[in-house]
């Protein structure tokens, strides 16, 4: 069996550097709040979005796993570029060669991260 890596499954990384843009981690998280989580929930193709920053570094990203090249290859809104100010300083798109879930004791994904935690602290 062959597989086609052009059609396959994808997974996208990017980062921003923000020092230096007026924004922080925290404030990346109020627009998680106010819209990003609502606006790529209705994005067909994309299996998984996680957010993930690196406070001290003064770094905020993503990766998205994607059903096919040809949702991943689809334009996003450029919403974190216009707040940041900038494009990420690393977008790649790599082939994903394998997916697998593990055991874990909550089964739901939606609503967990830092940004849900703060929320209820």
């Amino acid at each position: 069996m062959t597989v086609d890596a052009t059609t396959g499954m994808k997974a996208t990384v990017a980062w921003w550097e923000l020092a230096g843009t007026g924004h922080t981690v925290e404030s990346m998280r109020d627009y998680l709040r106010g819209e990003a989580v609502g606006r790529f929930s209705g994005i067909e193709g994309l299996r998984l979005k996680i957010w993930i920053a690196d406070p001290a570094a003064e770094r905020w990203g993503a990766v998205l796993l994607w059903e096919s090249a040809e949702a991943a290859a689809r334009p996003l809104p450029p919403r974190a570029a216009e707040l940041i100010g900038r494009p990420p300083v690393q977008h790649t798109v790599f082939d994903v060669e394998a997916v697998v879930e593990g055991r874990y004791a909550d089964a739901a994904l939606a609503g967990r991260g830092a940004l849900w935690e703060a929320a209820h602290s």
